[in-house]
């Protein structure tokens, strides 16, 4: 009998993940001339990706890892599977390679905003049913992919209209020792107006900033709540609408976990307004 129960246990089982969607993140490599290693991407796609019909069209969100993570880093914190077949997008997890999401001026091998802009983007609309506008594109990070996606966004809103920020190293000259900064910039010593000029801080006088829809967060015991804030008190006395959150918590993957969740449904949101 206990083998019977055993058998029955192991065909139940077969048959459930027979019945289990077939959706697996995808590991991709990204042609580029423009950093210094093979360009890793994670993505995830929409549970209905393969079975709609090859007309439908999908938005993006990027996620940008923070200083030490790579491409895999959101796949640790979040179900990226679930999260893009609830919101019904595409998900790209580009390797931050600690660059800060700049064109570092101390390094010319690290070209990480020309490699998105000009190499990831483009494979990503090149390579799935994406929209490709602007209106349907989102990026978003933590920590340094915070920073990294505002940067990005406030600079470059002809493709990313929406743009999010959680715990955000969104001013890190408090830091000039810190987190590879200076092998991206230079010694802070020697370079304090390069530094000032690749804050997400020193962007926010550019008209291009009007153009994206802005959400951003920072737990309060995090070591960034006063430049985030900072970020805000400017954005608001600029008038620059933008939404901001804050809640108890430290800069880790317990509160990323959570933190990301109300920037993809203010993306989503953002995304069916403008098809609708």
């Amino acid at each position: 009998m206990k083998t019977l129960i055993l058998r029955f246990a192991a065909l139940a089982a077969a048959l459930f993940m027979l019945w289990i969607p077939a959706v697996a993140l995808e590991i991709r490599s990204v042609p580029t001339g423009n950093l210094p290693q093979e360009a890793l991407v994670t993505v995830a796609v929409p549970e209905c990706y393969d079975t709609d019909s090859e007309s439908v069209r999908f938005p993006v969100v990027y996620l940008l890892n923070g200083h030490g993570g790579d491409h895999t880093s959101w796949s640790k914190i979040v179900d990226l599977d679930s999260l893009a077949t609830e919101h019904g997008f595409v998900i790209v997890c580009p390797a931050g390679l600690n660059s800060w999401y700049f064109d570092a001026p101390a390094d010319s091998a690290m070209r990480m905003e020309s490699y998105i802009v000009e190499d990831l983007v483009p494979w990503v609309d090149a390579n799935y049913r994406t929209i490709p506008e602007p209106s349907q594109r989102a990026v978003s990070g933590l920590s340094m992919g915070g920073h990294g996606a505002l940067w990005l966004a406030f600079r470059h809103p002809d493709l990313f209209g929406n743009a999010g920020s959680t715990s955000g190293g969104v001013d890190f000259r408090p830091w000039p020792s810190k987190w590879n900064i200076a092998d991206r910039l230079g010694a802070y010593c020697d370079n304090s107006a390069v530094w000032d000029a690749h804050t997400v801080y020193g962007l926010i006088d550019l008209p291009s900033v009007r153009q994206v829809g802005i959400i951003l967060d920072c737990g309060e015991q995090d070591f960034f709540f006063e430049v985030n804030t900072k970020l805000h008190n400017a954005l608001l006395a600029r008038g620059i609408d933008h939404v901001y959150r804050t809640s108890p918590g430290v800069h880790n993957g317990e509160y990323w976990s959570r933190s990301i969740l109300p920037h993809l449904e203010f993306f989503a949101r953002n995304f069916r307004a403008v098809r609708d």
